[in-house]
C-alpha cells in the first residue's frame, strides 16, 4: 500500500499569501476549493488530494477547517496568528500534524534547525515519558492516547530527527531540549 503524502497545512495572514500557497499546491497536484465545508461524504479524503482554503472569521470557519484537516484535507486559512482564534486554529491543527505559517513554508513554531520546536505537543509528551523510563504503551495511556495514535507519533518524531530508532529518537530529543 503507497503512502499517501500528508495533507498541507497552512496558516497564512493575507489572501495574497494565500493565494502564493494555492498556486504552489496546485502545481504540485492538489485539487484546490474554495471555503472549508467538504463537499465529499466519505470521512476520509486523504486520496482525493483535496487542499480547502478561506479566510477564518469565526469559531464556526475555524472548526469546518479543523474537522475538514481532520478528515484528509489540505488546508490554507488566512488568520492572524497573534489572535485568539489564530492561536486556537493552530494548537488544533498542530494535534493532526505539521502546520506551516506563512508562503514560505515554515512549520510553526519553528526556529531554524530546531527540530524539538517541530514537534506536537503530543509527541513532546510521550518522549519526556520515554525519557523517564516509560514504555510507549505506559506513555501511551498517560497521554490517553492509544497505543497505534502513539506508535505513529514516535515515528513522525524518529522522522523530523533523521534517526531509525525510539532510543535514539529520546536522545536526540533531550540533546535538543538542553541546548539555548
Amino acid at each position: 500500500m503507497t503512502r499517501q503524502p500528508d495533507a498541507p497545512r497552512h496558516v497564512v495572514s493575507s489572501g495574497a499569501d494565500a493565494d502564493t500557497v494555492v498556486r504552489r499546491l496546485t502545481r504540485d497536484g492538489w485539487t484546490v476549493r474554495e471555503g472549508f465545508a467538504l463537499p465529499d461524504p466519505a470521512w476520509d479524503v486523504t486520496s482525493a488530494r483535496l487542499v480547502l482554503h478561506g479566510r477564518i472569521t469565526d469559531p464556526e470557519n475555524l472548526q469546518l477547517a479543523v474537522l475538514a484537516a481532520a478528515r484528509g484535507a489540505g488546508i490554507v486559512a488566512v488568520c492572524d496568528a497573534e489572535t485568539q482564534l489564530g492561536r486556537a486554529l493552530i494548537d488544533d491543527l498542530t494535534r493532526l500534524g505539521s502546520v506551516h505559517l506563512g508562503p514560505g513554508g515554515q512549520s510553526a513554531p519553528a526556529e531554524p534547525g530546531d527540530t524539538v520546536a517541530d514537534l506536537v505537543p503530543e509527541q513532546r509528551a510521550l518522549l519526556d515519558r520515554l525519557a523517564a523510563g516509560d514504555t510507549i504503551a505506559a506513555a501511551a495511556a498517560a497521554e490517553f492516547l492509544s497505543l497505534r495514535t502513539a506508535n505513529r507519533r514516535i515515528a513522525e518524531a524518529r522522522a523530523l530527527f533523521g534517526v531509525r530508532t525510539t532510543r535514539e529518537a529520546v536522545l536526540a530529543y533531550l540533546r535538543q531540549r538542553r541546548t539555548p
